[in-house]
């Protein structure tokens, strides 16, 4: 392709915005101007954000929408957005605000007027929520909890290693608010689902995730009922929450470029 659109990566819960590196490389060689920006507060390394969990402390959902519609702000045109888990719903409402060219929600956290709660999606969850006060702080995984809620589709070995490389400490704000989405009317959860002139959006779930299992994926499909723009959803059987960064990233991000060069972006 010749031309240099923007493509901005969002991470989710617990990932730094460098396990994103591998998806930079391959989208800049496809002619693509590609950034992962991080969230607001995110440090510029692992360990610097696994030293200063604070700066990453009660960074809520629309703190970092608002982060985000604030670059896009700056570009001189509407980027291409591929977001994971918790990225992947902030992609999906700034693409409902017409603030973007098209979306990819990779195994999105659930928007509201999503009703499927399965016990894997809590379970995952629960190093958050087991206490209150983890809503005004930044809550890190055990190794266990990382292998359960991401890489329970990788051996073993693989899951530590991408613990080991890629994991930090994530607030828990964004959580709660999700959690509490179909009972506040002016939840930040909220996705204009309706928006007929949006840009196209990809949908995307790996069928073995425990944190954002299929069927959260599914019912977010059925959201975007009342809208005539392209809504799709693909989905990788295999694959847990780690498909991002795990071995097998590749067969996710070109999917994700052929789904762009079928929308001609």
């Amino acid at each position: 392709m010749s031309t240099s659109t923007s493509v901005l990566f969002i991470h989710g819960l617990w990932l730094h915005a460098t396990s994103w590196a591998p998806w930079i490389e391959l989208f800049s060689d496809r002619g693509y101007d590609a950034a992962a920006p991080g969230w607001p507060g995110d440090p510029d390394t692992v360990q610097e954000a696994r030293a200063n969990p604070e700066r990453l402390a009660d960074h809520g959902i629309d703190d970092v929408v608002e982060h985000y519609a604030a670059i896009i702000r700056g570009l001189d045109t509407k980027p291409i957005l591929v977001g994971h888990s918790f990225g992947g719903m902030i992609a999906q409402k700034l693409l409902g605000q017409d603030l973007a060219a098209a979306a990819v929600a990779i195994d999105a956290a659930q928007i509201k007027g999503v009703l499927p709660l399965p016990l894997s999606a809590l379970r995952a969850t629960l190093p958050v929520f087991k206490n209150p006060a983890n809503r005004h702080r930044a809550i890190s995984l055990t190794s266990e909890q990382f292998r359960y809620a991401f890489g329970n589709a990788v051996s073993e070995e693989e899951s530590q290693q991408l613990y080991e490389r890629w994991t930090v400490p994530a607030p828990g704000k964004p959580l709660f608010e999700a959690a509490a989405a179909n009972f506040n009317p002016h939840s930040p959860a909220k996705v204009d689902t309706g928006n007929t002139s949006r840009g196209p959006l990809l949908l995307i779930s790996g069928g073995q995730d425990h944190t954002v299992p299929e069927a959260v994926t599914r019912a977010t499909l059925k959201q975007y009922r009342h809208s005539e723009a392209i809504t799709e959803i693909l989905r990788f059987p295999d694959r847990a929450h780690s498909l991002t960064i795990d071995s097998g990233w590749r067969d996710v991000a070109d999917t994700v470029l052929a789904w762009l060069d079928k929308q001609s972006l």
